[in-house]
């Protein structure tokens, strides 16, 4: 990407510096360089050549928010919902600063607004539904999560999110079926090394499974549990206590609340379509 911007922004130099279009290439080009003050003077050339550029100023509000100046990144993005308020990038940009300023009201309000003009981007329904677990409202956070696993979540935080979520409703039994869909999920598009939820979800579903005494699965988790540093022992753990379980001649549940994790999920046994889908009626103002 970086040799592909430099060429053009030097072709573009070349053809007319003093362009608008000129101005914001070299902006993003430093930008993806992490040259940050840079790329906002650029930016702030851009917007002396046009001062309605739409695009600048919420550039320009990121390469703020890049350089922890808070104060100029939400002055940036208001001065460009005044050219453009249908601009969802400023509204989700200003909910990004609200949350570092640690004031969920204005987020919430913020990410809502982004959300009612992009509402099937998964990014706003995650950004929405940590809003609603920071102000105690897990209810409409499922409803968030949900939402935006089904419209295809595109940074696969969603399935992760509504797990732990459930978890902390003691809502077991959902919290596994989140699981299993994510490790499915995640082996299917074999992103597994990128994966840092994948032990979180191992250890929960070992857990979840010697407790329904479900010792096969259990022992195939624990195992996964094994090839992550921070659950190596909880796995080894886990395999000690399922090896004295059956020494004790104690035998596998045969009643499966749950399909076999590696295994083909039918139409009938999916869990996603034992998860009711959610009424989200509230979640856009």
């Amino acid at each position: 990407m970086k040799p592909e911007l430099s060429y053009l922004a030097h072709n573009l130099c070349d053809i007319d510096k003093y362009r608008v279009e000129t101005c914001c290439v070299i902006g993003n080009y430093y930008s993806l360089r992490s040259q940050h003050e840079k790329a906002a003077l650029y930016f702030q050339r851009a917007l002396k050549l046009n001062p309605r550029c739409l695009g600048a100023w919420t550039l320009m509000g990121h390469e703020y928010m890049e350089m922890k100046n808070t104060s100029a990144a939400i002055q940036a993005y208001r001065h460009a919902i005044e050219v453009n308020k249908r601009d969802y990038r400023a509204w989700y940009g200003l909910g990004q600063t609200y949350e570092i300023l640690k004031m969920p009201f204005y987020c919430l309000y913020y990410y809502r607004r982004a959300h009612q003009l992009r509402p099937n981007d998964s990014r706003m329904l995650v950004a929405l539904g940590e809003c609603y677990e920071k102000l105690n409202q897990l209810v409409e956070a499922t409803k968030c999560y949900w939402r935006a696993y089904s419209v295809g979540d595109v940074e696969r935080m969603a399935l992760v999110k509504l797990a732990k979520l459930h978890e902390q409703l003691n809502e077991s039994d959902q919290a596994a079926q989140c699981y299993v869909i994510y490790i499915k999920e995640i082996f299917e598009c074999g992103e597994l090394m990128e994966q840092v939820e994948l032990s979180t979800a191992f250890r929960y579903l070992g857990q979840y499974y010697f407790k329904n005494k479900q010792y096969d699965d259990a022992s195939i988790c624990a195992q996964r549990c094994c090839n992550y540093n921070d659950a190596r022992e909880e796995g080894k753990s886990l395999l000690r206590q399922i090896s004295q379980v059956r020494g004790q001649g104690e035998t596998s549940s045969s009643d499966l609340s749950l399909p076999f994790i590696f295994g083909p999920l039918s139409a009938k046994n999916t869990p996603v379509r034992r998860m009711s889908p959610l009424n989200l009626s509230s979640v856009t103002p």
